[in-house]
């Protein structure tokens, strides 16, 4: 009796504690009493159709999301804004999930957003708007129990340079850059770009990004560690594949460990010390003695 009440209670300690990362990862930064108004600036995004956000799961948990609005350089449209938030809503639910590569159609990342759609929604109550409903879907993106790459080919400007840092890597092909172009268009980044480049690449590297406008190419971004590698490939198929390839080094392995891998990293860069510490020990409590653990004991590997 005494041990199947035991193994209960643990199971039901382990399903709250789950739930509990799963709250804090799914939390929102802004909600109505922000002043958000969701389901209005959602209605106006509605209006700006053109392109689409494509997803694939492939059999060995690798997700590949595709930005695909190729005659305007794969631009967000306000119907794009819409669909990454539906994508990454399904990649949070996609619980065989380990990595994911984001790259854009046609040989290019992102030009940022679609000028017709920020045109028309140019009143600061709609900008404010506009760029809390992408801060939450970056975050969560960031957040996302995977471990993801941004495959930089041609170019990544403006809203697109900021989602390249909401991966936790950037792979960069030949010619490529990335390029925060926002003080020319009389901005500073909205998506969360700025606090997120700061964290990647320190303060001073930031600032000189930001207020220089500067582009960064291949070689460039792999000083200021923005970039992991120069693919050799420049070719859609080729970088594809070498993003694969480059990926699966650290996808390799249980999704349940991989993904409690990519959990205590998020916690370790998000939460103050001593609640990073407490979300490692509820995640450590997540596989430890779970099926990956109790194999490796059996195998006893020998670590050389």
């Amino acid at each position: 009796f005494f041990p199947e009440m035991a193994a209960s209670l643990w199971k039901s300690l382990l399903q709250t504690t789950k739930e509990r990362i799963l709250q804090q990862r799914r939390a929102s930064l802004y909600i109505g009493a922000h002043g958000y108004e969701e389901e209005l600036i959602k209605k106006k995004l509605q209006q700006f159709t053109g392109g689409s956000i494509n997803l694939s799961k492939e059999d060995n948990g690798v997700g590949i999301l595709t930005l695909n609005n190729p005659k305007l350089m794969n631009a967000f449209t306000g119907t794009m804004m819409l669909e990454l938030q539906e994508r990454v809503t399904e990649l949070e639910n996609w619980k065989d999930g380990k990595g994911l590569i984001i790259y854009g159609a046609g040989n290019t990342f992102c030009s940022g957003s679609d000028l017709n759609a920020v045109k028309a929604i140019s009143n600061s109550q709609d900008g404010m708007n506009m760029c809390m409903f992408m801060q939450n879907t970056l975050t969560r993106l960031t957040r996302l129990p995977l471990i993801s790459v941004a495959l930089v080919q041609g170019k990544a400007v403006g809203g697109g340079a900021e989602l390249t840092t909401a991966c936790d890597f950037r792979l960069m092909t030949p010619g490529s850059e990335i390029r925060f172009v926002h003080k020319h268009m009389g901005l500073v980044p909205g998506w969360g770009g700025a606090a997120r480049l700061v964290q990647i690449v320190g303060s001073g590297a930031a600032l000189r990004l930001l207020s220089g406008a500067a582009r960064v190419d291949p070689e460039k971004a792999l000083h200021l560690g923005l970039s992991e590698e120069t693919l050799s490939s420049s070719d859609e198929t080729g970088a594809l594949e070498e993003a694969r390839a480059w990926l699966s080094q650290y996808t390799e392995g249980p999704a349940s460990v991989i993904r409690a891998v990519k959990k205590v990293v998020t916690a370790g860069r998000e939460l103050p010390l001593e609640a990073a510490l407490r979300t490692e020990k509820d995640i450590f409590g997540t596989v430890w003695g779970g099926p990956a653990n109790l194999q490796a004991l059996v195998r006893r590997p020998k670590h050389k």
